[in-house]
């Protein structure tokens, strides 16, 4: 079993197999070999899998993100924003940070926030002076903010997948978002300090007045996400289908931006993009199922238990665990594949869930933008026209700053359980 279940997954990983064959393939020979179970078992997990209503709020998701991420929306956010930085040291940098954080919040998506705020900001920050590797390591690592302020996708998955409150997970989010956005900032305000990267602007209280106004539909979608979820209004799938809506009127109604092909264009690309999550998710539970049924997380809870190991000492395993893990998958696969095997440890260990999924997802936020294989990397060499290489230079300084904010996070649980505590009306 130990074949089917490790080292033949470990092979086509390292093979190159797309996730969902390797889990698929992995789960057909557990059960046809080691296993008398009728196959009928597989279809059986394959559909329960993704027979949650939860999932549904991930195609809404992507597609309010879609639509908002075409036509200016973003150049309105960096405008927003940047009315308020005035004269900081950094500016433009503070600026990206704060777009990224807002952006996020709006998309749920790194790498949409890459492609829609890298192509404004870039060409800012170079003629205003800033290095390429740092405005690049900038742009392709601050955006990784996107899947840890909520609306986030992968928290979605978490929680589907280890039973926990979305909403609380996203209450959870809202403080470790933001304190990690004051790091990134502090970091650019320091570095730029010693240096002349650009010449400071005039706070202007008419600018912001005018920036706002411009702002303010696109504003409106985390506004109304939130509030609707927090005041009790709707549930999270139900704030994903009214963020769509929400971003079919602002489009193409308020801004005129985009045609009825155009969205139809977005829809088309939301259905792919939500078939690849899905036949992951459907693949990693019948994989969990199997893992469960021949009790592979609790002969781990038996062996941490025997091996008295202390929840910081797991904490720390499971964030270099991680880390590395973070730099060959993309976040969705890892969680599938990682949460049925961790949480039964998580519980054993009296680790609040809400608070490892946010560690969880602040690791694989991180794996986003860490060579060799973060996908943010990739999408900011096509859209920053750089060299992979120059890429992975910028990013380092910016690595440390989330490293930094990750031990914080992680070993002062307060912060996260503070912010649920706190956005949480019920």
């Amino acid at each position: 079993m130990s074949f089917a279940l490790g080292i033949l997954p470990a092979g086509l990983l390292l093979a190159g197999f797309p996730i969902f064959i390797v889990l698929l393939a992995a789960s057909m020979i557990a059960l046809s070999v080691y296993m008398s179970v009728p196959l009928t078992a597989v279809q059986q997990n394959l559909f329960g899998s993704i027979n949650t209503v939860g999932l549904l709020a991930i195609p809404y998701f992507i597609f309010a993100g879609e639509l908002m991420s075409r036509g200016t929306v973003s150049v309105r956010l960096v405008n927003f924003v940047r009315s308020f930085v005035g004269p900081l040291p950094g500016a433009l940098g503070v600026t990206t940070v704060g777009t990224a954080s807002i952006f996020g919040a709006i998309s749920g998506s790194s790498a949409a926030a890459v492609a829609s705020v890298g192509k404004v900001m870039y060409p800012a920050m170079d003629a205003a002076g800033y290095p390429k590797t740092i405005s690049a390591g900038m742009i392709t690592s601050v955006s990784a903010i996107g899947i840890i302020i909520p609306p986030s996708i992968p928290m979605i998955v978490y929680g589907a997948s280890s039973e926990t409150s979305i909403p609380r997970l996203y209450a959870a989010g809202i403080l470790p978002g933001l304190l990690l956005a004051a790091m990134l900032a502090l970091y650019i305000v320091i570095r730029a300090s010693g240096s002349r990267f650009e010449v400071a602007e005039r706070l202007s209280f008419s600018n912001i007045l005018k920036a706002t106004g411009k702002a303010f539909w696109a504003l409106g979608a985390p506004v109304i996400v939130l509030g609707g979820i927090y005041g009790g209004v709707f549930s999270p799938t139900e704030a994903a289908a009214v963020a769509s809506l929400y971003a079919i009127v602002v489009t193409r109604l308020i801004f005129r931006e985009l045609t009825w092909k155009d969205i139809l264009d977005c829809a088309m690309n939301t259905a792919l993009f939500s078939a690849q999550i899905l036949v992951i998710v459907a693949t990693a539970g019948l994989f969990s199922w199997i893992l469960t049924v021949n009790q592979v997380p609790q002969h781990l809870v038996t062996w941490i238990a025997s091996a008295n190991v202390q929840p910081w000492q797991f904490l720390l395993i499971v964030n270099v665990l991680l880390l590395v893990w973070g730099c060959v998958m993309e976040p969705m696969s890892a969680i599938l594949l990682l949460t049925p095997v961790l949480i039964p440890l998580v519980d054993a260990l009296g680790i609040d869930k809400v608070h490892f999924g946010i560690i969880l997802t602040l690791n694989l936020a991180v794996g986003l933008f860490t060579p060799p294989f973060g996908i943010n990397i990739f999408v900011a060499q096509s859209a920053l026209k750089m060299r992979t290489i120059d890429v992975y230079r910028g990013v380092l300084p910016f690595l440390l700053v989330f490293l930094a904010a990750l031990v914080l996070i992680t070993y002062i649980p307060a912060i996260s359980m503070t912010s649920a505590e706190l956005f949480m009306l019920d």
